[in-house]
C-alpha cells in the first residue's frame, strides 16, 4: 500500500501542507517496504488546473491513500473514480513522521 501525504518540506519533520494541488512536496510512504520518498510538486505554481494535474500524478505514483488538508472537487472526483482513499486532516500541526505513525 502507498500513502501520499502533502508536505511543506522534503523531510519527516516537516508539517503536513494543507493544500493538495498547490502543496510544496509529496511524501510517498510505501507501507510494504517501510520507506519514504519526497517528490517536489512541479504543479504548485501552475496558472490553473493544479489539482487535476496533481491527481493525475497520484495515479502515476500508484497511490492507494492520500492525506491532505483539502481537496478540490475535480481532484476528488478523479480520486473517487479510481478508488483512491482521501483523508482530510485539519491543520493540527502534525509532522509527516507523526502522520505516518498514525496510519501504520
Amino acid at each position: 500500500m502507498k500513502t501520499i501525504i502533502t508536505s511543506t518540506e522534503n523531510n519527516l519533520e516537516a508539517q503536513m501542507d494543507l493544500r493538495f494541488g498547490r502543496c510544496a512536496w509529496f511524501c510517498l510512504y510505501d507501507h510494504d517496504a517501510g520507506q519514504t520518498e519526497f517528490i517536489e510538486n512541479e504543479f504548485k505554481d501552475a496558472r490553473g488546473g493544479a489539482g487535476t494535474k496533481v491527481a493525475e500524478l497520484m495515479l502515476t505514483l500508484g497511490a492507494d491513500r492520500i492525506i491532505s488538508g483539502d481537496f478540490g472537487p475535480k481532484a476528488k472526483e478523479m480520486m473517487d473514480k479510481f478508488n483512491i482513499q482521501l483523508i482530510k486532516m485539519d491543520g493540527d500541526h502534525k509532522t509527516i513522521k507523526e502522520i505516518i505513525a498514525l496510519f501504520k
